[in-house]
């Protein structure tokens, strides 16, 4: 390059350079700031949160075998997660069991959810068992499936469906009734049928139900997921759980109820991709 060579400024799309205004917002700090503040934030805090961690349990403030060190915990963590790790074998386990009883209970929770909330016979006939099943607590049904199923995944996954299809199903049905009635007479005068009803206005409306309905349902799932191998099988982080704290290994404790939580996160996350996917919508402006 010679020296009477300018540098080649900033353009747009079609070419034309960018205004000084311009130039800032799109390379300023403030551009920057605004699209990686709320991740730096969450580093910063989790950061804050580790370190005093570390320096409460160095004081000896409470007995280390309740209270490891962060650093202690870090260190079961990444030496479980490594190739041949203890931890790992037990996380492609779990989240083998737990994605296939989620995906099994949003592909029945959903339609009958949806039918539940448009039609009163439907809800006369599910409705007593599904607000029975909803109101019973998870862990009394631990014994009756090992009864039936042994100590087999297939219990495991019983359990974890039954625990997560009824939120799901409830959430479904209520969105079908809060459907705005005039958006349903509109679509009716403009000739759609029942087909284009749902389709059109129904589902569009009910999405947000859907989606609150899956965390719910992840949720409950995952609580049924961690009783189920703490008190039926050998293979898990709920079976991993229960036997760091028998053999007295607080860290490996942590490190395991560290994963579940990254575990439980990277599930409602991937929820929330798939509605920013399936209703652009609802992101726009936020």
């Amino acid at each position: 390059m010679s020296a009477t060579t300018k540098p080649r400024s900033a353009t747009k799309g079609d070419g034309t350079p960018l205004s000084g205004p311009e130039r800032a917002f799109r390379y300023g700090p403030l551009a920057y700031l605004r699209r990686y503040g709320a991740v730096g934030l969450v580093i910063l805090n989790l950061t804050v949160f580790f370190i005093l961690w570390e320096l409460v349990a160095r004081a000896g403030v409470v007995s280390p075998l309740f209270f490891p060190r962060a650093s202690t915990m870090f260190g079961a963590l990444f030496e479980g997660m490594a190739p041949g790790g203890i931890i790992l074998e037990h996380v492609f386990y779990s989240m083998r069991l737990f994605a296939i009883g989620m995906l099994v209970s949003a592909a029945f929770g959903i339609p009958l959810g949806l039918l539940m909330g448009a039609s009163k016979v439907m809800e006369s006939i599910f409705g007593p068992y599904v607000w029975s099943m909803a109101a019973l607590p998870r862990v009394a049904l631990m014994p009756l499936l090992i009864l039936i199923f042994g100590f087999s995944d297939s219990g495991k996954f019983t359990l974890i469906f039954l625990s997560a299809i009824f939120p799901i199903i409830i959430n479904c049905m209520a969105g079908v009734k809060t459907v705005d009635q005039s958006l349903v007479r509109a679509g009716q005068v403009f000739g759609a049928n029942k087909v284009s009803l749902y389709r059109k206005v129904i589902f569009p409306y009910t999405l947000p139900f859907i989606i609150s309905g899956l965390n719910q349902g992840m949720t409950r799932g995952l609580v049924g997921l961690v009783i189920a191998e703490i008190f039926g099988g050998n293979r898990g982080l709920g079976y991993l759980t229960k036997r760091a704290a028998e053999s007295f290994n607080p860290g490996l404790l942590y490190a395991v109820l560290l994963v579940l939580v990254i575990f439980s996160l990277t599930f409602v996350q991937s929820v929330k991709w798939i509605e920013n996917r399936a209703a652009p919508w609802r992101s726009f402006g936020a």
